[in-house]
């Protein structure tokens, strides 16, 4: 058996997030992922057993990348306006260093693998943003909702920014630049939304 060269590996799932990103899941193959990595065919399958087992590793290790950078800093026990803006700043600051890593995982999202990436990300992730939102409803910061259209609510806007600011111009195709002034103003209107009537 060949030994595993961790820079073949990591030029290999580079490229495969690439290719992935830039014409989808299906455009994917092994030849075309080996003649865009210079390697053979063969060399793909000392590091994965399959296509699928690729698309689902590189997947796992992009999930658990964005987990480890919302969560920086963050502690569940923050207060709901606290928390939401710590998470919106963590979150912007990848995507933003990172814009073909939130394109992939947009792609990831609607797509078949992602039950089973969530599966085995197997992180502590979900735990603290349910422990952050039981919190901040215990609190009476933050009305009660299903957790998908707080989801929504909370972080829709900020990704659709995200997106603004990747592609460089904001809806009349004007210039636009995501900077802190923007962050501020839509988080503010997002958690006044999600706040209780007094």
């Amino acid at each position: 058996m060949r030994p595993r060269d961790k820079n073949k590996e990591r030029k290999i799932r580079e490229k495969a997030l690439e290719i992935m990103v830039k014409d989808g899941f299906d455009g994917l193959s092994m030849h075309k992922l080996a003649k865009a990595a210079t390697i053979s065919p063969a060399t793909i399958y000392i590091y994965f057993k399959s296509r699928e087992d690729l698309i689902l590793q590189i997947s796992i290790t992009e999930e658990l990348k964005m987990f480890d950078a919302t969560l920086e800093g963050f502690d569940p026990e923050m207060s709901f306006d606290e928390g939401l803006r710590h998470q919106w700043k963590n979150r912007a600051r990848y995507f933003l260093k990172n814009p073909k890593r939130m394109h992939f995982m947009e792609q990831i999202r609607y797509s078949r693998f992602h039950g089973e990436v969530l599966k085995r990300a197997n992180s502590e992730f979900v735990d603290k943003m349910m422990q952050f939102v039981h919190n901040a409803i215990e609190r009476g910061e933050l009305i009660k909702l299903p957790m998908e259209v707080y989801w929504s609510v909370a972080f829709a806007p900020l990704y659709q920014l995200v997106k603004f600011h990747i592609n460089g111009k904001g809806i009349n195709g004007k210039a636009f630049q995501l900077d802190e002034t923007a962050i501020d103003q839509a988080v503010s209107i997002v958690i006044k939304g999600l706040k209780p009537d007094k």
